[in-house]
C-alpha cells in the first residue's frame, strides 16, 4: 500500500519520470499550452506551480532594490535544463502572475484518445488565453466590397458557361 506517498509513478523509473516532467514543464513554459494525458497533466501541474511560485518570489525580492536572485534561477535551471525557458519564466511569466495567490495552471479534460483510449487533457497557463485570442481574430476578418464584386462576376461567368453547355 502506498500510504503517504505523493505523486504518480506514471509507470516510469524515477529518472525517466523526472526527465518527462522536466520536458513537459519546459514545453508548457514555451508554448503556454500543451496537450497530454490527464495523469501527466495533473502531475506536471504540481511541478510547474512550484517553479512559478519560486520565480515569482525571486522577482518580488528583485523589485525591492536587491540584487538578482541567482540562486532561484539556478535551482529552476537544474530542473528545466533550458535557458530560454528559465528566462521566459522569470522575465515574462513571474511578473504577470505576481498578484495571483496561486493556481497558475488549468487542466481541461478533452475526452479519450482514438488510438488507445487514454484520457487526454490540455494543460495551460491561466493568464495566457491563447485560444481566446484566435477566436477574437476570426470575426474581425470581413470581405471587402471588391471581393464581393469578384465573386459575383465569377458566378455570372459560371452561369454563362453552363448555359452554353446546355445548348
Amino acid at each position: 500500500m502506498r500510504h503517504r506517498k505523493a505523486g504518480r509513478k506514471l509507470k516510469r523509473t524515477s529518472s525517466h519520470r523526472r526527465a518527462l516532467l522536466s520536458s513537459l514543464s519546459t514545453a508548457l513554459i514555451h508554448h503556454k499550452r500543451i496537450r497530454t494525458t490527464t495523469a501527466k497533466a495533473k502531475e506536471t501541474r504540481m511541478v510547474v506551480e512550484r517553479l512559478i511560485t519560486r520565480a515569482k518570489r525571486a522577482v518580488a525580492r528583485e523589485g525591492n532594490g536587491t540584487a538578482k536572485n541567482v540562486h532561484a534561477r539556478r535551482e529552476v535551471f537544474s530542473f528545466l535544463r533550458d535557458r530560454a525557458a528559465v528566462s521566459t519564466l522569470f522575465n515574462e511569466i513571474a511578473p504577470k502572475v505576481a498578484e495571483r495567490p496561486g493556481g497558475y495552471t488549468r487542466v481541461v479534460k478533452l475526452g479519450q484518445r482514438r488510438g488507445d483510449g487514454a484520457d487526454m487533457a490540455v494543460l495551460e497557463l491561466v493568464d495566457y488565453n491563447t485560444g481566446q485570442e484566435k477566436k477574437a481574430k476570426k470575426p474581425a476578418e470581413k470581405r471587402s466590397a471588391s471581393s464581393r464584386k469578384k465573386t459575383a462576376a465569377t458566378k455570372s461567368e459560371s452561369e454563362a458557361t453552363e448555359q452554353e453547355k446546355k445548348q
